[in-house]
């Protein structure tokens, strides 16, 4: 079995694989957890990017509860594994609050929160903006929405913590082993891939693509679905007990209500890590550089308290999102895929390759997300043409501002 992609999703697999004895070989182009999955806000985040609403006219209420217990147990998984293998990696379950930009954003928490409540049995609870500053030292949104079984974690502590414990389990994982072609071939009988590598190629029965926002020509049928979004991020210097406590009184992980929106969140050793889509191109040194300065005006327009505050720290990830902003599983060319996490990666991914594991091994497919419509990017926004993604973020913003 190979397993193209050693993040968040191709490690989980890789782990639920050779702990069931099945023979695994984990590729990863550049180092394990090298992507987004090291390079994020170690946000474990239940729900999904689309209201539920949303959700349940476009997929019907069935199949939306699913998805939302799938949401839940993502949290439980990425828990279990942590106190399984022992993981120091800061987890703590201390609940997520999202906060509208926009009156009419906050009016529509409450709908929201009524029908989770109704159909799925699960309890948000809604801040007015008068009691807000009890979850938030800022005096610029309308109110708030407080999940409170989402979760922080250290996420290349988590990353490299699955890794070790895939090695355990008795996965074999390649860092700088970048996969440049993938084609059906039978041996000795047995119909399979073969693999050709940087260092080599490899015969394989099954092939998992999880290679998410870095999918390259290798898979160009997964490719053509995905579109790499750029997310960045700065951390400041180490703030006062007191300035962090009024920043974040229950050190909630955070993030507003906009498609172009800002999250945030503070460090266990007291940092603000403050991250958002400041440049949809993919990262480099230069989206890097010029995100650094849009994100530190962000933050001091939310927290004006840390006009004088120093960043310290700043870098970039690159996210896999698809055209219906929706997490997809299932297979293609014959080969088994998860992608399209979106930036709930942590706990999806996590989810999603455990998923895939058991159905390799021949459990019944019970994944939600194998059984949606997968619509392919438009032309020129698929992975690997970087030049397109500006129109994508000009088209958030439209829609920011119209809603």
């Amino acid at each position: 079995m190979a397993v193209v992609g050693a993040g968040f999703c191709g490690l989980s697999a890789a782990r639920a694989l050779a702990k069931r004895g099945v023979r695994v070989a984990v590729l990863e182009a550049e180092t394990l957890g090298w992507g987004a999955s090291s390079r994020n806000g170690g946000m474990v985040l239940t729900g999904m990017k689309l209201p539920v609403p949303a959700l349940i006219s476009r997929y019907g209420r069935e199949t939306v509860q699913r998805m939302y217990a799938a949401s839940l147990q993502s949290i439980d998984l990425v828990e279990q594994i942590v106190n399984e293998e022992k993981i120091e990696c800061a987890f703590s379950r201390c609940g997520h609050l999202e906060v509208a930009c926009k009156p009419s954003h906050f009016a529509g928490y409450a709908e929201s929160a009524a029908q989770i409540q109704r159909e799925f049995g699960h309890t948000l609870r809604i801040v007015p903006r008068e009691q807000l500053h009890c979850e938030i030292g800022s005096d610029v949104y309308f109110g708030g929405l407080v999940e409170e079984t989402s979760a922080g974690v250290n996420p290349a502590q988590f990353v490299d913590g699955l890794a070790k414990a895939a090695q355990r389990a008795g996965a074999c994982l390649y860092e700088q082993t970048r996969v440049a072609a993938i084609v059906r071939e039978s041996r000795n009988g047995s119909r399979g891939f073969r693999l050709s590598t940087s260092r080599g190629s490899l015969f394989a029965k099954e092939v998992l693509l999880a290679s998410g926002a870095y999918t390259t020509s290798a898979s160009p049928g997964l490719r053509r679905k995905v579109i790499p979004i750029g997310s960045y991020i700065i951390a400041t210097e180490v703030l006062p007990a007191d300035l962090a406590r009024e920043l974040s009184p229950r050190n909630r992980m955070i993030y507003d209500s906009k498609h172009f929106l800002y999250y945030y969140r503070l460090t266990p050793d007291r940092r603000m890590l403050f991250g958002g889509r400041a440049a949809f191109f993919p990262e480099s040194e230069t989206t890097v550089r010029e995100s650094a300065e849009l994100l530190r005006q962000g933050m001091v327009q939310v927290y004006p308290q840390l006009r004088d505050t120093k960043v310290e720290f700043v870098w970039g990830g690159t996210l896999d999102f698809t055209l219906d902003v929706m997490p997809h599983s299932g297979k293609i060319d014959g080969m088994y895929f998860a992608i399209g996490f979106a930036g709930h990666g942590v706990a999806a991914a996590t989810w999603m390759g455990t998923q895939l594991a058991a159905v390799l091994c021949g459990d019944v497919d019970n994944n939600p997300f194998s059984t949606i419509r997968f619509p392919s990017a438009p032309m020129g926004l698929r992975s690997g043409h970087a030049w397109a993604l500006p129109l994508a973020g000009m088209y958030y913003r439209v829609l920011d501002y119209f809603t």
